[in-house]
């Protein structure tokens, strides 16, 4: 079947201009879905046109002058056709006109931070392109994609890894210097994102990047606050400082407000009933607004998206409250909707910030569903139990596993999905990773929270729970304490929701993020429920992206492995670095490999010289250990050990002192402003250091330093310096670590214990290139429960007694500063520093000995580099496709170069189902040859099954009703013969 000759023939439906030339002219409400045309409903729906969804008669369209739109449609194509050119005259002249243009600035006042926002913007509208292809591309050949849900995104600075990964280093560089600057003065100008604070948010941005470069479809979901979690200022007496952090003072030009995509999010009320069915009656509405960053890849022009939500009053400021003088009451709703996401993680140690965590969840987890449901049964125009098909939701801890009730709910209420579809729906739609092993971590909310701001959600938690543990007493019957410990609710004086255990029971797939995590997880944490779903638990080992971290973070480095290895390919395939194995010992590399740690040395000397005032030596050991501050990461173990050095080298002669190795000790990050034993850590760190570094005795021997704010940047400047890494967590306490692999990755060997991502980085680079210590879980397990019945005497050495000693007796300030920290050393010691010190301590001297040796230590160094190929976030964002997503790579297109005439790349056609057309496929002089604006077609690379060009008659009489199997042969995937790959 052909269509109507009279209109424009059925072809590729190009890139984002397109969208307009769906919409007739002063009739944007009326879509064109009949005469052999098909709507691009993702594209309309962005414009917000998706209320009617009415069929347009052939002899309607052509009274409504669709002739005289294509006329208009040439002009837009041809001013459209190509990509922005890149050479550096180019992107000069587009800075120009962003500092003119965009920021209002003048030839007068074009300083280095106007600077950094015209550059970013010029940058940002290449991303624009190339997302646009990419939206367009997945949308038209209905892949199936990635929504990764997390309360924290820790992207780092933006500028400087989106030039690398769309490989305009040179042309950038070479435009900046005819301006008067370099790269890394602009690059210096950015503010890392107060997105995120820890492992959790840098994972998630790892993964965004992988997925991207991988050419995975995938849309990141977060919140976008306004204030980071606080900035870390340190007072005169060594005590963290908590400081505003409003980053979005800095400017934020790779965010774009999308005012077209506002959800309204619903709070409190009451559910009533309505002929059998169950209705949630609101009282407060918040909207959600959407901003999108877009995520290049690496190689590729596949650019997906993070949408962070950010709060906005439903209504209007209530005049007629203000004028009669009621301020407070005219003000409330206002402030409340605007404060839901003005902070990360509210201080949850009151009653307000605990309900406020709680919304800001729910807040993040509605929009999201509520976005990905539109875009399904609007863009995609699929039924709602199309879902699992086509999305696959990773929830990044428990924080956003409300959604689970809240996709019921939607499931249930709005589209009358019966219980156990609805159900089948959502446990093969929504996938959980943990990322504690401690049990106090694990989120649990009272139910009166839960009744009060979600009633209806509340009432499919208790259906969840009920017919649950019906199923569990059918496995298991007669086991009461069972039931009680699966139970979604935890019993007690205050009932709880236990966040965990509906992430579990709502997901088809629950993963560890390291091999040791995974099986306590199966074997303690949740061992009901493995032994009641083996099935659903599997590992999926962390990984760092080798873009950041090594080719941005290092780049000396990473040029001298792309010139040993005579390939830069190991960015995208890590795996590749193995092959450094055949330099360890070779003497040139070595000295190569010295010479590279020493200028990044020299970097990171500089930094700290300029910041802090503190003058640390060259030619000394850097010994770096940068976590979120937390007992069970055990800093104090570290600074612990520091003081009995100090303690040993004060004791030492001159001429003794003069052999020892030299360190440096360095320590950065931040504790939560009410984690107390944190705190008081970050203080006994800092006094020590005042003390060790202003004690003229000792020299250069030993220097402490605490660099305040940690994040993303400050990482990029410690860990290609690091000699070696403190990663001495008590085994059985870190679930994985991402930090242990990033110093791995620069060469740098690990000071840790048995915990974590150590097992398995010590199975690929080999113990013998790690420094390993302590006990193990098994032991520390015996050794807890020795501590708490005999305390710690037994175990303490004469060596911590020395230096617990000094702490008493005031060497580095009051006592009763520390003995919070202190105290419990001498008693049950949970986390059991006392029984891993004098290991600790011996460890440390075979450092010192192995550091000596500089050809050993160099070897080490590059048998880490060649051993850290597993931890790439590629092989981990792999196994996730294979193993629970479903999912599969769809790059984009090559460009389009057909007219050699045309210097800048054209832009590409996306081969669809039919749309409507390109101007030049109606175009009659054309002769059926592309024109200079005409951009590439995709029908060589994608597979046609025979009249996949139009729609059958019976999908036409009845569009609603196509189904997605009956959709998929006319929009296939590339490489594959059905069209639609579920696997």
């Amino acid at each position: 079947m052909k269509p109507n000759t009279n209109f424009p023939q059925p072809g590729p439906l190009t890139r984002q201009k397109s969208r307009h030339f769906w919409l007739i002219e002063n009739e944007k409400d009326e879509l064109l879905k009949d005469s052999g045309l098909i709507l691009d409903y993702q594209t309309v729906d962005d414009l917000g046109f998706l209320e009617k969804q009415e069929k347009v008669k052939k002899e309607d369209i052509e009274k409504k002058g669709l002739d005289f739109q294509n006329e208009k449609n040439q002009l837009l194509w041809k001013l459209m056709s190509a990509y922005l050119d890149s050479n550096p005259t180019c992107i000069q002249r587009q800075i120009v006109n962003h500092i003119e243009y965009t920021i209002a600035r003048s030839r007068f006042n074009f300083d280095i931070f106007g600077a950094y926002l015209a550059t970013s913007y010029s940058v940002r509208d290449r991303l624009i392109e190339l997302w646009n292809d990419t939206q367009q591309h997945y949308h038209h050949v209905y892949a199936k994609q990635v929504y990764y849900f997390s309360v924290e995104f820790l992207l780092g600075r933006f500028l400087q890894n989106a030039i690398l990964n769309l490989n305009l280093d040179s042309n950038y560089r070479d435009a900046l210097k005819g301006l008067g600057y370099t790269m890394e003065e602009i690059y210096e100008q950015e503010y890392d994102p107060a997105l995120g604070n820890g492992g959790l948010g840098r994972l998630a941005a790892c993964m965004l990047d992988s997925l991207s470069s991988q050419n995975y479809p995938c849309w990141g979901y977060g919140l976008r606050y306004n204030y980071g979690m606080f900035k870390q200022e340190i007072d005169d007496d060594g005590k963290q400082i908590e400081k505003v952090d409003y980053w979005l003072t800095h400017g934020a030009p790779w965010q774009i407000e999308n005012m077209l995509i506002q959800i309204p999010v619903h709070f409190y009320g009451h559910v009533i009933s309505i002929e059998n069915k169950r209705k949630w009656v609101s009282e407060l509405t918040v909207i959600a607004q959407a901003n999108d960053i877009f995520i290049p890849g690496y190689g590729t022009d596949n650019t997906n998206t993070l949408r962070l939500w950010s709060s906005k009053p439903s209504t209007e400021f209530d005049l007629g409250r203000f004028n009669q003088g009621d301020y407070y009451s005219a003000l409330s709703q206002k402030q409340l909707s605007e404060n839901l996401t003005s902070v990360l993680y509210p201080d949850d140690s009151t009653d307000e910030g605990r309900k406020l965590r709680l919304q800001q969840e729910y807040f993040l987890s509605s929009a999201s569903m509520k976005d990905i449901i539109r875009r399904v049964t609007k863009s995609y125009k699929m039924p709602i139990t199309d879902v699992p098909k086509l999305c696959a939701i990773q929830l990044n801890d428990t924080h956003p596993a409300i959604a689970i009730p809240e996709l019921m709910r939607i499931l249930i209420d709005e589209y009358d999905v019966k219980w156990d579809q609805a159900w089948d729906i959502t446990t093969q739609t929504f996938a959980y990773t943990n990322h504690t092993i401690l049990p106090e971590a694990l989120e649990k909310w009272d139910i009166e929270y839960f009744q009060t701001l979600f009633p209806r959600h509340m009432e499919i938690i208790f259906e969840i729970n009920w017919k649950f543990l019906e199923f569990v007493k059918s496995k298991f019957p007669n086991d009461n304490d069972r039931y009680s410990r699966m139970s979604l609710i935890e019993e007690g004086f205050v009932k709880r929701v236990r966040m965990s255990h509906l992430a579990i029971v709502g997901s088809h797939a629950v993963n560890g993020v390291a091999g040791i995590h995974t099986k306590i997880l199966e074997s303690t944490l949740f061992k009901d429920f493995y032994e009641l779903w083996p099935e659903k638990f599997l590992n999926v080992t962390n990984g760092v992206t080798p873009r950041r971290w090594l080719n941005q973070a290092n780049p000396l480095l990473a040029e001298a492995i792309t010139k040993r290895l005579g390939t830069s390919d190991w960015i995208t395939n890590l795996n590749l670095l193995e092959k450094l194995r055949n330099f360890a010992d070779d003497q040139e590399f070595q000295t190569q490999f010295a010479q590279i740690k020493m200028e990044n040395k020299k970097r990171l000397r500089e930094y700290i010289k300029k910041t802090m005032n503190i003058k640390i030596p060259i030619n000394a050991l850097y010994d770096i250990h940068i976590k979120r501050i937390h007992l069970y990461k055990r800093q104090l173990l570290n600074i612990l050990s520091v003081i009995y050095r100090y303690l040993t080298i004060t004791k030492m002669k001159k001429e003794d002192r003069e052999k020892i190795v030299k360190r440096v000790v360095i320590f950065a990050g931040k504790s939560a402003p009410a984690y107390k034993e944190a705190k008081a850590v970050v203080h006994l760190i800092n006094r020590v250091s005042y003390v060790i570094n202003n004690d003229p005795t000792i020299g250069d021997a030993l220097k402490v330093v605490f660099v305040p704010n940690y994040g993303v940047s400050l990482a990029e400047l410690l860990i290609p310096a690091a000699d070696i890494s403190q990663q001495v967590s008590t085994a059985g306490t870190e679930a994985s670590g991402t930090g242990n692999m990033k110093f791995v990755l620069n060469g740098a060997p690990i000071l840790g214990t048995l915990d974590g991502a150590n097992i398995e980085i010590a199975e690929c680079v080999g113990k013998e290139n790690m420094f390993i210590f302590g006990m193990n879980v098994e032991q520390v397990n015996k050794a807890r429960i020795e501590n708490a019945n005999k305390g710690t005497s037994h175990v303490i050495t004469r060596e911590l007694k020395s230096v617990i000693a000094a702490i008493k007796g005031g060497l580095f300030g009051n006592y009763l500063d520390f003995s919070i920290i202190i105290d419990p050393l001498l008693s049950s010691d949970f986390f059991c520093v006392s029984n891993d010190f004098d290991d600790y301590l011996k460890t440390q001297e075979k450092v010192d000995q192995t550091f000596m040796n500089k050809k050993k230590w160099n070897k080490m160094g590059i048998m880490n580099i060649a051993g850290s190929g597993f931890f790439s976030i590629d092989r981990t964002i792999n196994e996730y496709a294979k193993k629970i997503w479903s999912v599969s790579p769809q790059p984009l297109p090559p460009m389009n170069e057909d007219d050699i005439e045309v210097k800048q790349p054209m832009r590409r056609d996306i081969d669809t189902s039919p749309r409507l057309n390109s101007p030049t496929d109606s175009d009659p002089n054309s002769g059926g040859k592309s024109s200079s604006y005409r951009r590439v077609h995709l029908s060589t690379s994608l597979s046609r099954t025979p009249d996949s060009s139009v729609l059958s008659d019976d999908n036409k009489s009845d569009p609603e009703k196509k189904s997605l199997e009956s959709r998929r042969h006319q929009t296939p995937i590339l490489g594959t013969k059905e069209g639609f790959n579920t696997n």
